[in-house]
């Protein structure tokens, strides 16, 4: 299962506070790695997946014929999901938590679009970008916060 590889990943990095998206996906992942280093599990819903907003349910096939769904893949950095939010937004909120989470490890299980979001802003890459960055389920992406910075240890590490 990838929770517990990720678990077996982490757990000789000093994980101090794990947080997680409030989606029941990521809740279910951190809990499995809190189970193995004996933490509990924060929410915290600046983590959460970007708001899709009237593309929520719909099936990818009803999607790709939706000019609105095509402009959103095709312009991340400016597009706007319906009654949902902008990637810059998603970006934002889940930036102003890692940038405030203080002192120690902290294991934030959160979602692709809005990891690589959050790469890309400590990297000074436009959102558009975000496709060039991996971001496998049960992937590592590890920042080192510096001032109002961060350096880009490992992109995307998984368990052999």
């Amino acid at each position: 299962m990838e929770a517990e590889a990720l678990a077996g990943l982490v757990a000789s990095r000093g994980v101090t506070r794990i947080v997680s998206s409030p989606r029941a996906r990521t809740r279910e992942t951190a809990a499995v790695v809190a189970a193995a280093l004996a933490l509990p599990v924060e929410i915290a819903a600046e983590l959460d997946e970007v708001d899709f907003g009237d593309f929520t349910g719909r099936a990818f096939a009803a999607l790709d014929r939706d000019a609105d769904w095509q402009r959103w893949n095709a312009e991340r950095a400016t597009a706007r999901c319906p009654d949902g939010e902008t990637m810059g937004e998603a970006v934002a909120r889940a930036v102003g938590f890692v940038a405030g989470c203080g002192e120690g490890v902290t294991l934030c299980v959160s979602h692709c679009d809005v990891i690589r979001g959050v790469v890309a802003h400590y990297l000074g890459l436009p959102l558009d970008r975000i496709f060039s960055l991996g971001c496998d389920p049960g992937s590592v992406t590890t920042l080192s916060l510096q001032g109002e910075g961060a350096v880009v240890v490992a992109l995307n590490e998984r368990s052999a």
